[in-house]
């Protein structure tokens, strides 16, 4: 079975994650989406609404799961069985930075690849961060969000 494991933050769930996701599908029988939680970032929205709103997404799609971890992402990925990681590239920098985590995770597991999608013309400008920013400064977020969570958010 080829299992890929979509690391992120996913605070929130944008419309360029779903856009990486639904693109994955057709390359993997089995695509789990992993909220790594990282000590060094103060989410704006709970794990727990983050878990929900992707379940609630991809609900009907047996293909896609929703977890959540600590630690090493190629620990979760031995974990899960997933020899794939998935990364979505908006910009060149975004390669670079992606390709050193790439081979970092290589080197410390040689049965894991990572596979790169670059995202759609438009989205490119849609980052969580700049979502997070809209959102504290009263904007609408509509245009860059999945219905679910555009909801869940007003």
């Amino acid at each position: 079975m080829r299992i890929c494991l979509f690391p992120g933050t996913f605070d929130p769930v944008t419309l360029g994650h779903t856009d990486i996701i639904d693109r994955a599908l057709p390359l993997f029988d089995k695509l789990v989406i992993g909220i790594g939680r990282n000590q060094n970032k103060e989410p704006m929205f709970s794990e727990e609404m983050r878990l929900e709103w992707i379940r609630e997404i991809y609900k009907g799609n047996p293909q896609v799961e929703a977890l959540a971890y600590d630690g090493l992402t190629v620990e979760c990925c031995k974990r899960i069985g997933a020899n794939f990681i998935l990364r979505g590239i908006r910009y060149v920098n975004d390669f670079e930075y992606e390709k050193a985590i790439a081979d970092m995770n290589r080197s410390l597991d040689g049965n894991v690849d990572t596979v790169f999608l670059t995202c759609l013309p438009q989205f490119t400008s849609v980052a969580s961060t700049l979502v997070r920013d809209v959102i504290r400064n009263g904007g609408d977020v509509t245009p860059f969000l999945p219905g679910v969570v555009s909801n869940s958010i007003k």
